[in-house]
């Protein structure tokens, strides 16, 4: 086509899900290229997100350490440290990440495009690219990738200086002394835990009873219970009706009860929705979910032949491995190529102070689906490399079946667990029994001994022998 450029696919937004989409078809054979707005690649949610929140969690964990209590460290932080002293390394993390997509895309012949991408049909790409200039782009395929952005409140203006959203809240420019989280999902409970392991004092307001309303109640009381620790405070329960600055110092948060919450600084985090402002969706008649999120079927395909979707663009797990896998069954999907099985069990991972992972069946859908099942506990306090690393609190569990001790599911709190649950992921996908983890040799001292402790009180209990009849028998 004159003044088009042609390709097999076009995949907008370079996070892992346009990414990985775009490198399996260049494997395949097909050209390939990803239009990118933004001047690192990666994803916005990889690189302003889940890397910064991470190191601002290490930080947290390691000042603990050194200065013992919560209420010692505040004192040390508060209205000295500025924040961005405590995401040092941050730079260095995500340049990582952005020469290793670069060469990842060089390797595969993956074309890479930075400029704004509108869709004009179903196959026209029309790109303002970052130099000012414009061009047109022509795809058999096209695969939206463009992830997702902080949901907004209707009654409540983020001003990205005391009331913050996820996006902002890392540019704050000191450590508040409060802090008010409004939502009670992954991200919310990530940052409150976070800074309040920093000493500040943090509160969650959300209309559900308990945080983490996706999660087994295990986890949810596991999170709690640490979050508390640490001084934290939870109101479930309670429907936000305003917030808005004081003009002096703080933010004044209505309730609908009638009572007001104050802190110095507010995060909004009511979830997310799918970044997809400007793409022109409407000229292509394409469906969304009632959440805000792109519909698509089984194999990715939105109700637009020939356009797919993956990552969090298309809504839950918005995890970054799944959102890779997602890239790379669409780009398979495109293009009629092998499609494989789905991954069994995806593993769960929330980096919240204490962690949690699962994967697999959880004790609630065990019940709700009447599966006679054990449940194998480990206590992280019987651990010894929990105590070596000053972290003796969490637990890990295994859910069995009970007739032949087959593993169903894993699920752990504490530090470390988002490591721990891929051993019993992998026990899941291979239907290995309980006895698997009796029969292993586990260096020692480590976090997987665990396992062997969940094990022994699976066959304790199908033996129809307490932990106190064992210890106490001779």
């Amino acid at each position: 086509m004159d003044g088009v450029e042609v390709f097999d696919l076009v995949c907008l937004g370079s996070g892992p899900a346009g990414q990985k989409a775009a490198v399996q078809a260049a494997r395949a054979g097909f050209r390939a290229a990803v239009i990118e707005r933004e001047e690192r690649l990666g994803g916005l949610g990889l690189l302003s997100g889940a890397i910064p929140t991470k190191i601002l969690r290490e930080q947290a964990l390691r000042y603990r350490r050194m200065h013992g209590s919560v209420t010692s460290l505040a004192v040390k932080l508060h209205g000295d440290a500025p924040l961005s002293a405590l995401l040092y390394g941050v730079e260095d993390v995500v340049g990582a990440q952005d020469r290793c997509v670069r060469a990842e895309y060089e390797r595969n012949g993956v074309e890479l495009i930075h400029g704004r991408a509108a869709l004009r049909d179903a196959h026209r790409v029309d790109v303002q690219k970052s130099d000012g200039t414009h061009s047109s782009l022509h795809a058999s395929r096209i695969i939206i990738a463009t992830g997702s952005s902080p949901r907004r409140h209707e009654r409540i203006k983020v001003d990205h200086e005391r009331l913050l959203d996820s996006d902002s809240i890392l540019h704050m420019p000191y450590i508040p002394r409060s802090l008010a989280v409004l939502g009670s999902g992954v991200i919310a409970c990530e940052y409150a835990s976070i800074f309040a392991a920093l000493g500040c004092k943090v509160t969650i307001a959300d209309l559900a009873p308990e945080p983490l309303g996706l999660l087994d109640p295990v986890l949810r009381a596991g999170f709690r219970s640490g979050f508390e620790s640490m001084g934290g405070r939870y109101l479930g329960g309670v429907e936000v009706e305003s917030a808005a600055f004081d003009g002096y110092s703080q933010v004044d948060v209505q309730l609908r009860s009638g009572d007001i919450l104050r802190a110095d600084v507010v995060l909004c985090a009511f979830g997310r929705i799918a970044s997809v402002d400007g793409l022109g969706l409407d000229r292509l008649g394409l469906i969304l979910t009632p959440r805000g999120y792109v519909q698509v079927d089984a194999r990715l395909r939105t109700n637009v032949q020939g356009v797919f979707a993956a990552g969090d663009v298309i809504g839950p797990p918005s995890l970054a491995a799944a959102a890779a896998d997602q890239g790379r069954r669409a780009a398979l999907s495109a293009f009629g190529l092998d499609y494989p099985a789905n991954i069994d069990p995806v593993p769960l991972a929330v980096y919240t102070i204490p962690e949690i992972a699962c994967a697999g069946l959880t004790q609630t859908a065990a019940a709700r689906a009447n599966t006679d099942v054990i449940v194998g506990r480990a206590e992280f306090d019987d651990v010894a490399r929990a105590h070596i690393a000053g972290d003796p609190a969490g637990f890990l569990t295994l859910i069995c079946e009970r007739a032949s001790a087959r593993v169903l599911g894993v699920q752990a709190v504490g530090e470390g667990a988002a490591e721990l649950v891929h051993l019993g992921q992998s026990a899941i996908a291979r239907a290995a029994t309980a006895e698997f983890f009796i029969a292993q040799m586990f260096n020692f001292p480590s976090m997987t001994e665990a396992y062997r402790i969940a094990a022994l009180d699976v066959m304790r209990q199908r033996a129809g022998r307490s932990k106190i009849q064992e210890s106490t028998s001779s």
